[in-house]
């Protein structure tokens, strides 16, 4: 099957460039398995923010294991690590309970499904005030690779939680 053959010859009727192999592919998809992804990466990320809160209630209760790397301001760097795991809880706290709705709203459960947007957007903003705020440390991340790694994961999906509501509006009405 020549599915790059295939999206070369397939023209959105809004654009005179022909369709990506993304876009074949994402128009293939049924709108349940749509749904049950984006569901899955806002429950993911909801969950990820909130291991990452745990690790800053273990920092801000002095009992930090000392595999994990205590998160820092590189705003304030005077500022007491546990001072800024207090700040930083804040904002993971928010962060995993927006995501978290967000995903239970994508889906219908327990949160009307017309707010999901803005409650993913709100996280995303939330979330990636807080990263940039906090140095990038990821709370409870073992070594600076895998807190690296969390970074940048989180803002890729913070991204594109911003760029698919504010700039796609999608899904489309």
């Amino acid at each position: 099957m020549d599915v790059g053959g295939e999206a070369a010859h397939i023209h959105d009727k809004y654009s005179l460039f022909p369709l990506s192999l993304t876009e074949v592919i994402w128009r293939k998809m049924s709108d349940q398995t749509i749904k049950i992804l984006v569901t899955a990466a806002l429950f993911l990320h909801g969950v990820a923010h909130g291991r990452a809160f745990i690790a800053l209630l273990y920092q801000l209760m002095g009992s930090l294991p000392a595999s994990w790397l205590p998160v820092r301001s590189w705003l304030l760097p005077s500022m007491s690590p546990k001072s800024v795991a207090g700040v930083a809880s804040i904002f993971w706290l928010l962060s995993t309970l927006g995501f978290l709705a967000a995903a239970l709203s994508f889906w219908g459960i327990l949160v009307p499904p017309d707010i999901w947007s803005q409650l993913a957007v709100a996280s995303a903003i939330i979330s990636t005030l807080g990263i940039i705020l906090i140095s990038g440390i990821w709370p409870g991340a073992p070594n600076r690779n895998l807190s690296n790694l969390d970074t940048i994961i989180a803002l890729i999906l913070n991204i594109a939680i911003l760029v698919t509501q504010l700039w796609l509006h999608w899904p489309p009405s």
